[in-house]
């Protein structure tokens, strides 16, 4: 798999799953299934960061998701 893709993938199921933790943890459940999708969306960015050799800089992160929309809706 593109490490770019997965590195959006991670991104974007990240910022999906916050929501229902907060959610959760506001309606006193435990947030088992989503801290289990957050912790699979920090694997998901962290091996796409460490496999990477140049990284990941904050100012590159819209050139990427620009890169990855581009690649797969073309």
């Amino acid at each position: 798999m593109d490490l770019d893709l997965l590195f959006v993938l991670g991104i974007c199921l990240g910022v999906l799953i916050l929501p229902a933790v907060v959610s959760a943890i506001l309606d006193g459940r435990a947030p088992r299934t989503p801290a289990l999708l957050l912790i699979i969306s920090a694997l998901m960015i962290g091996y796409a960061v460490l496999q990477k050799p140049t990284g990941y800089s904050l100012a590159s992160i819209p050139d990427v998701f620009a890169n990855v929309i581009a690649r797969y809706t073309n």
